[in-house]
């Protein structure tokens, strides 16, 4: 019989040639066991596994990583982060805000974050809990996990210094369940750090706890779900959910005790050597979704990838990195969307930007990869491990609800610093193969943007607004001295094509307004800006000229015509002369028309300084400015 050498056995597809391999070997001992594990794990990593088989890759050169992006998200600031305006923010002034979870139950949109007051794994720090009805309009953040004070004088083992003054620090890899008996429960856990550079990670917490989330808004008693072995129970500030009178609550807790992939999620913070967990490897921050025969696809940091055919018991070989994918230390969400076709969510670059969706049919082969969020915000304040991008993304386990939009829900971080929701329309598609004509009064209420992607922010929104005179228009507002909104719609590829908008400001000393034609990759070749000077320009090269005055309260009807062969443009302002310009950079079609309300960032970069320690906050973070408002009435587009 032939003798098989590794490599040769990766390529095989037939699992039943490695059995018969494998007994030959046994017989002829010309392999070790240790070598048949490895050929096993190779073979199921390579034939049995999550892939990218893709050829797109992002440019972390520019924050949209140059991906087209998936028509129609829409991508909603819903706490943003101030100390000096906290009535605008989450109630705190708290500015550490991170690893956001969701859920849907009873109607409503939950997600919860944790919070401290400005840096990672310096206390004290809660956890809160925010609610919608559409998943655009939150409630302002309540707490549901509050600080923990640890008992004076309390030692952590192996750590040195003793507790004085020490509140716990929060962590949670998951935040949501939904019981049997449709009750649902948040979760947080609470760990100790007696620095700001020790691990409150290291299975020497507190331990887990347990609350009732009910239909009124109101919660219940907080219980704690397992304690950390190296913890004093006697000391414990809530009981043991043992103790409950309420039999719903403790049929929840085994139910969740039970579960391996849930359990899964904990294993940083469990004791290192938890009997519960199955897999007890520094794997982190779990997701996972289960495929049509059953199989569990587990997904870990750094796009670490198994397969589960016991529903996590066990895990067919050791998490390897998903071939193709890239992805550093940021979470991934992976799950089932509601076309019954399967997504992942994530950085895919070893920053933590962009933040990028990519698809599949059978669960395993991921084939493309498009744009969710391709911003960042300025990181307005500094603090321990602050990281920029928007990143931790999760979703809505399985289990947890499923909202009726069929839209594929996330949430994120910026910057460790703001919360944020994106919905992503499925199915998932990057083209559209009809012109646009969109005028906003004239579309169905609520489908207006149905097919444009939103920037939208608390303090500079994207949003449909009704005017006095009873009609629509899409409304960017900004009043946000760091950020901008925007809008932007996908359009057919064009190499000549002729543009029409309408756009009324309500200002012409403040603000600006770039409209810009871009490329599939998000690449401009004609900008042109509603200045704060009151004047309408075009920018040609590193200049500026100026095409027309612009009054505030008046229409203005721009049409402009496209010419990718000769490089050139003409516009029009409403009656006035035609006239020509060139494109400031060569494009080889459009794809894309972007508005918005600032000057395009490029700032941080590959090769800017990490935050560290002494980072010091922006000067005038609590700056508001006046308020600059465009609308705009419609947008029209023609193939020439």
């Amino acid at each position: 019989m032939k003798k098989f050498t590794l490599a040769d056995l990766a390529d095989q597809e037939d699992k039943n040639k490695i059995k018969m391999i494998t007994f030959q070997n046994i017989k002829t001992n010309i392999l070790t066991t240790a070598t048949i594990l490895l050929i096993c794990t190779a073979v199921n990593a390579q034939n049995d596994t999550v892939r990218y088989v893709g050829k797109t890759l992002s440019n972390v050169d520019y924050h949209h990583g140059q991906l087209s992006p998936a028509v129609g998200v829409h991508a909603t600031q819903i706490m943003r982060a101030s100390r000096e305006h906290p009535e605008k923010a989450d109630g705190f002034g708290w500015t550490y805000n991170h690893q956001p979870t969701m859920a849907y139950w009873n109607d409503t949109f939950y997600l919860q974050y944790l919070s401290d007051p400005a840096g990672e794994h310096i206390p004290p720090s809660q956890t809160v809990i925010m609610t919608s009805k559409d998943g655009v309009t939150w409630k302002m953040p309540k707490v549901i996990f509050p600080v923990y004070h640890i008992p004076d004088g309390w030692k952590k083992e192996g750590v040195e210094g003793v507790a004085k003054n020490l509140d716990a620090i929060m962590h949670q890899r998951m935040g949501f369940y939904t019981s049997k008996d449709k009750r649902l429960f948040a979760l947080a856990y609470y760990g100790i750090a007696m620095d700001e550079k020790d691990d409150p990670n290291d299975g020497k917490g507190i331990g887990r706890v347990i609350r009732e989330i009910k239909k009124d808004g109101s919660f219940g008693e907080i219980y704690f779900i397992r304690y950390n072995k190296s913890w004093d129970k006697s000391k414990s500030a809530f009981p043991f959910y043992t103790r409950a009178k309420d039999k719903g609550l403790k049929k929840a807790c085994e139910e969740i005790l039970s579960d391996p992939l849930i359990l899964q999620q904990w294993v940083e913070e469990a004791d290192r050597d938890d009997e519960l967990i199955p897999l007890k490897k520094p794997y982190k921050a779990l997701s996972s979704y289960h495929l049509p025969n059953g199989d569990v696809v587990g997904l870990w940091k750094h796009a670490l990838t198994s397969i589960s055919k016991d529903g996590g018991k066990s895990w067919e070989y050791m998490p390897v990195r998903a071939p193709g994918f890239v992805n550093s230390n940021a979470k991934i969400w992976g799950q089932k969307t509601s076309d019954n076709r399967y997504a992942t969510v994530y950085n895919p670059s070893e920053y933590r930007w962009p933040l990028a969706i990519s698809t599949s049919d059978d669960g395993l082969n991921y084939k493309d990869l498009l744009l969710v969020h391709g911003e960042i915000s300025p990181m307005r304040y500094g603090g321990n491990y602050k990281s920029a991008g928007p990143q931790y993304v999760r979703g809505i386990s399985e289990g947890d609800g499923t909202p009726p939009d069929g839209k594929l829900w996330v949430s994120y971080s910026m910057n460790k610093e703001d919360i944020w929701v994106a919905s992503i329309p499925v199915p998932v598609v990057a083209k559209v193969t009809e012109d646009v004509n969109d005028t906003f009064n004239e579309l169905p209420d609520g489908q207006e943007l149905k097919l444009w992607n939103t920037y939208d922010l608390s303090w500079a929104s994207t949003k449909i607004e009704k005017k006095s005179d009873g009609k629509k228009w899409l409304t960017l507002r900004d009043q946000d001295y760091f950020d901008y909104s925007r809008a932007e719609r996908v359009i057919p590829f064009a190499e000549k094509m002729e543009v029409t908008f309408t756009v009324k400001p309500e200002q012409n000393n403040h603000g600006l307004l770039q409209v810009e034609f871009q490329n599939k990759q998000g690449l401009p070749a004609v900008r042109l800006t509603f200045d704060s000077d009151g004047q309408l320009k075009t920018k040609t090269g590193a200049r500026s000229n100026t095409i027309a005055k612009y009054e505030a309260g008046k229409e203005y009807k721009v049409n402009v015509k496209l010419n990718v062969k000769t490089r050139s443009y003409t516009i029009k302002v409403n009656n006035e002369k035609e006239s020509t310009r060139i494109f400031y950079a060569p494009v080889e079609g459009f794809e894309r028309i972007m508005f918005r309300t600032g000057e395009q960032r490029y700032s941080p970069n590959p090769d800017t300084e990490p935050d560290t320690d002494d980072y010091d906050d922006l000067p005038q973070t609590g700056k508001l400015i006046p308020e600059a408002v465009f609308n705009i009435q419609s947008l029209i587009t023609k193939k020439l």
